[in-house]
């Protein structure tokens, strides 16, 4: 079902309607979608490298909005709306044990590691802010900041190296921003050790 659905969000870059499709996924990607965007944004940007920063705007904006839905749905509807969904996907459990011990700041930190590398998946973290009672202006500017950077990241690598660049980021760029993910909580957690 995965590869299915991964390829349905391929195959809407050739559409005209490619940008609309890009909102609507960076949009529910932030609160419910499975597929990251970015499945959608890289082929579109290589297809059409003069519209790239257009994309990353589009991207950014919607990714954002979504992110504003999932922190809803965690605060206001965690029992009707959010539990139903991290079930869905096998969140759940993982979900519970951090809303049950994660401090507000390392929400943060997982707010920007998602942003930058999905990791943890951005709909998870957005949910989590609201559950947990992030601030909701810290919240909608850490998530302009990460998710802008990913996706002008990513439109700056494609109009700069086009085609070729493309298996870089789908292989690798993920695992970089990945590692970095891990070495900025690692990070975070040496100091928070530190200064207790």
């Amino acid at each position: 079902m995965l590869r299915k659905l991964y390829d349905w969000t391929i195959s809407l870059a050739a559409r005209k309607s490619a940008a609309a499709w890009l909102a609507v996924i960076a949009f529910l990607e932030s609160s419910v979608f499975l597929i990251p965007a970015d499945v959608l944004f890289v082929p579109m940007g290589i297809a059409r490298p003069k519209k790239v920063w257009h994309y990353a705007i589009i991207a950014t904006v919607m990714s954002v909005l979504g992110g504003i839905l999932g922190w809803y749905i965690g605060h206001y509807a965690y029992e009707a709306v959010a539990k139903p969904v991290l079930h869905f996907y096998g969140k759940l459990d993982t979900f519970e044990a951090m809303r049950g011990s994660t401090s507000a700041d390392m929400i943060l930190l997982l707010l920007i590691t998602s942003g930058l590398s999905h990791l943890p998946p951005m709909k998870v973290v957005t949910i989590l802010s609201g559950a947990a009672g992030v601030n909701i202006w810290l919240f909608i500017l850490s998530a302009i900041i990460t998710r802008g950077a990913r996706f002008f990241l990513l439109a700056w690598l494609l109009q700069r190296f086009g085609e070729p660049i493309r298996n870089f980021i789908e292989k690798r760029l993920g695992l970089i921003a990945a590692t970095v993910a891990v070495i900025l909580i690692l990070l975070f957690m040496v100091v928070k050790y530190l200064h207790a």
